[in-house]
């Protein structure tokens, strides 16, 4: 089944730097996004109640943006999820772009997994 590409956008009440932290360390990762992260190198591993999934982190750009790229998928160009970050010219308001695909009739499921885990995340930081 085609895998369709999802891009949602979340308005956080933060620091670029402290967002960056939250997407890009293990420590800040085990806030929102999984109970516990593990790094070796530059691959993280990601568990969920026993669920393991490790993904390689294969792009940064520090304090804009990263991307992980899952190891147990073998389509490259749907196996990978991006979180950006944006700060609006006009307001300074900071926002987390997240780019990720999901199955096919399975987007509505895989944004409100989002939805969850950035809820998570602004009440871990506040924003």
């Amino acid at each position: 089944m085609a895998k369709k590409p999802i891009e949602l956008e979340y308005i956080i009440r933060t620091s670029d730097s402290i967002l960056y932290n939250c997407m890009s360390t293990p420590s800040g990762l085990e806030e929102w996004f999984a109970p516990q992260v593990h790094i070796r190198g530059d691959v993280y591993t990601f568990i969920w109640e026993g669920e393991e999934r490790k993904a390689q982190l294969v792009s940064k750009k520090k304090e804009q943006m990263v991307r992980y790229q899952w190891l147990d998928e073998s389509d490259k160009d749907t196996n990978f999820f991006e979180l950006r970050i944006k700060i609006d010219e006009m307001t300074g308001e900071l926002a987390m772009i997240v780019s990720d695909f999901a199955d096919e009739g399975e987007e509505d499921d895989q944004k409100m997994l989002w939805d969850e885990a950035v809820h998570e995340l602004k009440r871990h930081i506040g924003g």
